[in-house]
């Protein structure tokens, strides 16, 4: 049964800084997309982040490139999101999820591809 658990949100001001974790059990983490999204009240779930396998590539959303970087560590089975430079506009509900299936060589960054989803954690900066 695969799991992805967050963790790591809070609240901080303008110009704060959080970083998310993302645990990942039953499931094969090192050989396959994994990303970030998020959602605001009556908004559909944005793409923030997607990483690719291995280390080879990393995606983000234009709003947040220069302030956020994603990275996995592999010996904890973890995908972690360092988000530097928070603006009030980065509230919302981040979760993590996870693509099934082979890899082939790209990550997509609609939320449709992903299959497995943790139960997301809040981020609340205020100006």
């Amino acid at each position: 049964q695969v799991q992805l658990v967050e963790s790591g949100g809070g609240s901080v001001q303008a110009g704060g800084s959080l970083r998310l974790s993302c645990a990942a059990s039953g499931y094969d983490y090192s050989n396959n997309c994994m990303g970030w999204f998020r959602q605001t009240q009556g908004k559909e779930r944005e793409w923030v982040v997607v990483d690719k396998p291995g280390g080879v590539g990393t995606y983000y959303t234009p709003s947040v490139k220069g302030r956020f970087t994603a990275s996995r560590d592999s010996a904890k089975n973890t995908l972690y999101l360092q988000m530097n430079n928070l603006k009030p506009e980065d509230t919302a509900m981040y979760y993590c999820a996870a693509r099934d299936g082979v890899y082939r060589n790209f990550c997509p960054n609609d939320r449709i591809n992903y299959k497995y989803w943790g139960q997301g954690t809040q981020v609340t900066v205020s100006s």
